[in-house]
């Protein structure tokens, strides 16, 4: 039992890996259409997403600051559903079940992100 509940680690850190490899591999159309309009820079802002979420899922695998890199996940995490997917969903458009879907998503991956610093995270700090 232990060891298939060990692999919940690699189950949580892996999607955000491949979500960080996404946003470089697709910048500029998820600068498109994922940037609020008020952002500057917002091809940046795409990188330094995906540089964020690939550093959090090596740290997690390595339990390297772990506990840092899943707060910091977190608080990442709950700034899109108040910045990005609460604002689209409170719209009376097409997409805002869509961004009430992804809000849902968010809240719940920040509670997972949470959890592991709170009660998994190592947050050893030297290799």
């Amino acid at each position: 039992m232990n060891a298939f509940l060990a692999l919940g680690r690699w189950f949580f850190a892996l999607p955000f890996a491949l979500f960080g490899l996404m946003h470089f591999m697709n910048a500029a159309k998820m600068a498109e259409y994922s940037v609020p309009s008020y952002m500057p820079m917002k091809e940046f802002w795409v990188y330094f997403t995906g540089t964020g979420l690939i550093a959090a899922a090596v740290s997690m695998l390595l339990e390297k600051l772990d506990k840092l890199a899943t707060t910091l996940l977190a608080f990442f995490l709950l700034a899109m559903v108040f910045l990005l997917h609460l604002p689209n969903a409170m719209n009376n458009d097409a997409n805002a079940p869509l961004a009430l879907s992804a809000l849902l998503k968010d809240i719940s991956l920040a509670g997972g992100a949470m959890m592991y610093a709170r009660h998994y995270a190592k947050d050893n700090k030297y290799f």
